[in-house]
C-alpha cells in the first residue's frame, strides 16, 4: 500500500543549519561515496532551448506546497519519488526552498542521526533565498525526466566495505540519470532549456521481517549533484 506524506513542523535546528552552509560528512564516507559540493545556484533564468515542446511525460508543479513523496515499500519506487519531490517545483507558487527541504526531511531515517548531512547535501540542489526570488521573477518552473535508474555497480563495493553493523538492513542506492526541465518568461516570450543531470539516493526499506521495521522506505543521503556513485 502507497500513502502521501504531508509536510509537517520544520525542524528549525536541520533548516539552519542548512542556512549556515554545514558540511556534515558521514564517518563512513567512503562507503556512501557522499561529499557535499560547493553550492549550485540556480541561474536567474533558462537558458533558451532548440526544443520547447516538453516531453509529453513531463508535469510541471501547479499547486501551493511542494510535491510530496510517496511511502512505498518499493525501493525503485521511493527513489523516483524522492528525485522527484527534489527536481519539480515552481518558484511562483507560495512556497520556497526550505519548505521542499522540509518535506524531504519529513522522510528521512532517524535512528542514524544522519538528518544533519541530508540537510547539507540538499543545498547543492535546491536554489538559495536569493536564487530563488529571481526564479520567481521569470515565472521559472522545474520538472524532472529520469532516463534510467538503478542500483550502481560501485554500491556492491561499498557494500563489501562497509564495516560490520555500519549500515541498516535495507540500505540501497539508486543512481539516477535524468534531464532536468525549465520553463519561464523572458521578455515577454516563454522560454525553455533542459540539462542533463545525475546523482545517487541512498535509501533504506527494512525487509519485512519480525525483528525489523516494517515501515516504508526512508532517505538516508544524497550523492554530490553529478557526482553520483557508479
Amino acid at each position: 500500500m502507497e500513502l502521501t506524506t504531508r509536510p509537517g513542523r520544520r525542524t528549525r535546528l536541520i533548516l539552519a543549519l542548512i542556512a549556515a552552509g554545514l558540511l556534515l560528512i558521514l564517518a563512513g564516507v567512503g562507503v556512501y561515496g557522499l561529499l557535499a559540493g560547493p553550492r549550485r545556484d540556480a541561474s536567474p533564468a533558462p537558458a533558451p532551448s532548440t526544443s520547447s515542446t516538453p516531453n509529453p511525460s513531463e508535469t510541471f508543479p501547479t499547486a501551493d506546497e511542494p510535491a510530496t513523496v510517496r511511502l512505498t515499500h518499493n525501493p525503485e519506487q521511493f527513489a523516483r519519488s524522492v528525485a522527484a519531490t527534489l527536481f519539480t517545483w515552481d518558484a511562483g507558487a507560495g512556497y520556497g526552498p526550505l519548505d521542499i527541504a522540509d518535506v524531504l526531511l519529513e522522510v528521512a531515517e532517524t535512528s542514524t542521526g544522519e538528518q544533519n548531512g541530508l540537510a547539507s547535501d540538499m543545498t547543492g540542489y535546491l536554489p538559495t533565498s536569493s536564487a530563488w526570488a529571481q526564479l520567481r521573477s521569470y515565472a521559472t518552473r522545474q520538472s524532472l525526466t529520469i532516463d534510467s535508474i538503478g542500483v550502481p555497480d560501485g554500491w556492491a563495493d561499498a557494500l563489501a566495505q562497509a564495516r560490520p553493523g555500519q549500515l541498516l538492513p535495507g540500505t540501497t542506492a539508486f543512481t539516477i540519470d535524468a534531464t532536468r526541465h525549465r520553463t519561464g518568461i523572458w521578455n515577454a516570450q516563454q522560454i525553455t532549456s533542459e540539462h542533463p543531470v545525475s546523482f545517487t539516493v541512498f535509501i533504506v526499506c527494512s525487509p519485512p521481517a519480525p525483528e525489523f521495521s516494517t515501515g516504508p522506505c526512508q532517505l538516508l543521503r544524497l550523492s554530490q549533484f553529478d557526482n553520483p556513485l557508479r
